[in-house]
């Protein structure tokens, strides 16, 4: 079945009043496969974001129930991510509090955003500075969970400081933990590399070749639960034989989280820290947070509503994350996001609704009442295993020889911002940004100018007129103009100008006033709608326009001003001397 795109300011109202048997079957099949990846993956991004493994479980079902109301993509799922956990890791000190405060705080930026429109401001992270940043993220979270791999303890967080540790410290590996994480590592890419070749079931395939099928692709899609359930058994067994060679995950609070408001204020060992000063502590985070988390959500509904031909509204994914996060720290959630994996997981399950959600969520909300005992043997390795795992795709190294190909310029804001993540995350996201937006703005002050000599000096600027432009534009005339010989007229070709500001208008009044005194006329041909009236509302003294070049350079051939068309003029200026 297909789904339409709601579009209404609650869109489960646009699909519920249609659902049928047929959806609800498959969406309960997509919403048990989507939980089965979610609840170790939760358990492991909190081990990223630096706080209890139960946090990762208390972010991961509020946002599966929010968006079923509010969002307009049947595929998204909403939870703990790789990306974000990293960005928590970096504004949340490793504080449950902070981070619950964060999620807040990033919802009603977030929901503020969404009321008011301005998911344009997405617009401005080039595609360079996500690859950097996404590139440089699964490095980075990918990297500290080797640590686990090879069971050492104490290793700091920082990226330099981390990888000077271990290479000191790789004598300490522990054999256990190091071979488990292996072998887990050596499975999950197995099963991967079977999902990716498993051929469709014919429908006219016999009973038995179905259920293989079947069996192959649970195993291949629920491959992280698998693998962490198998890491438990061996964990299990080994505790039961007296020995435990491994580095488990220890207790997790059993019990569902209380639904409160967060806590706008912490206690500290010198005193109490205030509302304002745990603001202050955040600082950037307070834009890179929700920023991320939106430019997240919305690229992942816009992918998968594309491949499937469907419509999303930007603004209402706005409200729908902002809610979300807001809503989740109630229950002490961290902030959230659209997870790629899991969507994708959940496309592939054939999802028909959002509903599917509802499903994923309550598969939680049951873990963490009746399951957490269980997760006290899970190798912490395992775990690691798992984020390596997801966040190995994540690293584009073909984007490099791309944009090589492409545009080398647009390699400058991808390196700045690949290499300084490394140092701190906010530092490489404001940079490339920053680097991004220099590189525009010189585009915008130095356009292109094509110049063709004929009777007269042809001047055809390549894009739009704005401020930062109108210097080198006077100065690429008048270079060529008085160059030229004979003195010549010049005709400016303004077909690919839509638009000018009033300081060009300024500019070109003095290029007009510069040419005069060398004896040079200027003319106008193919000025557009917008740019002429605003032109002939500044009233240039001797301005000249004609419709076609064909006949400005007629009457450039004439000395503009004999024989020819008729151009409109204007004889008076508004303009200052």
């Amino acid at each position: 079945p297909r789904c339409p795109g709601v579009r209404t300011k609650l869109p489960v109202l646009g699909w519920l009043p249609r659902y049928s048997g047929a959806w609800l079957q498959l969406d309960l099949v997509a919403g048990l496969t989507v939980g089965l990846t979610v609840v170790p993956q939760a358990l492991a991004y909190a081990e990223v974001a630096g706080l209890p493994l139960e946090y990762g479980l208390y972010s991961s079902f509020m946002g599966c129930f929010v968006y079923c109301f509010l969002g307009t993509a049947k595929d998204v799922t909403l939870g703990p991510t790789a990306i974000m956990s990293l960005l928590v890791s970096s504004y949340a000190f490793h504080e449950p509090v902070y981070a619950v405060l964060l999620a807040f705080l990033s919802g009603c930026i977030q929901l503020a955003m969404g009321l008011l429109h301005l998911g344009f401001l997405l617009d401005f992270i080039s595609c360079p500075v996500i690859k950097g940043f996404t590139s440089a993220a699964s490095v980075t979270i990918g990297f500290s969970q080797v640590k686990n791999i090879l069971g050492l303890q104490g290793i700091p967080r920082q990226f330099f400081l981390q990888l000077y540790e271990m290479l000191r410290r790789i004598g300490e590996t522990r054999a256990g933990d190091a071979v488990l994480g292996l072998a887990c590592l050596a499975a999950l890419a197995g099963l991967r590399a079977m999902k990716s070749r498993l051929p469709q079931a014919a429908p006219a395939a016999p009973l038995a070749a179905r259920i293989s099928h079947l069996i192959v692709w649970t195993s291949a899609t629920a491959r992280n639960a698998l693998v962490v359930l198998f890491a438990g058994l061996v964990a299990y067994s080994f505790q039961a034989m007296g020995s435990q060679p491994l580095t488990l995950t220890g207790s997790i609070p059993q019990g569902l989280p209380a639904f409160r408001l967060p806590r706008f204020s912490m206690a500290a060992p010198n005193g109490t820290i205030p509302f304002q000063s745990m603001v202050e502590d955040m600082g950037v985070g307070l834009a890179v947070v929700p920023l991320m988390g939106l430019l997240e959500t919305i690229a992942i509904a816009k992918a998968f509503a594309s491949q499937n031909d469907y419509r999303i509204d930007p603004n209402q994914e706005l409200l729908a994350i902002g809610f979300a996060n807001i809503l989740g720290s109630f229950v002490s959630s961290y902030p959230i996001t659209g997870s790629f994996g899991r969507t994708a997981v959940n496309a592939q399950s054939g999802v028909c609704t959002p509903a599917g959600g509802l499903v994923t969520g309550a598969l939680v909300l049951l873990s963490l009442a009746y399951l957490t005992s269980l997760f006290y043997y899970i190798p912490k390795a395992a775990l690691a295993a798992v984020i390596i795992s997801a966040v190995l795709p994540m690293f584009d190294a073909g984007i490099f020889r791309t944009l090589w190909r492409v545009k080398r310029l647009d390699l400058v804001p991808l390196c700045v911002t690949f290499l300084l993540c490394f140092w701190e995350v906010q530092y490489g996201i404001v940079a490339g940004v920053l680097v991004s937006g220099i590189l525009l703005l010189y585009s915008i002050a130095r356009p292109p100018v094509k110049v063709s000599e004929g009777d007269a000096l042809l001047v055809q600027p390549g894009s739009s007129l704005h401020f930062p432009a109108v210097e080198h534009l006077r100065d690429t005339v008048c270079s060529r103009a008085l160059a030229a010989s004979p003195p010549r007229s010049i005709i400016l070709d303004c077909c690919h100008i839509s638009s000018i500001d009033y300081t060009v208008v300024v500019g070109l009044a003095e290029l007009q006033r510069d040419l005069r005194r060398h004896g040079r006329s200027l003319v106008f041909c193919g000025l557009q709608d917008p740019v002429l009236q605003v032109l002939l509302a500044a009233e240039l003294e001797g301005f000249q326009h004609f419709p076609s070049r064909e006949e400005a350079e007629r009457c450039g051939g004439a000395e503009l001003g004999g024989s020819g068309a008729a151009p409109l003029t204007s004889e008076t200026s508004l303009l200052p001397a």
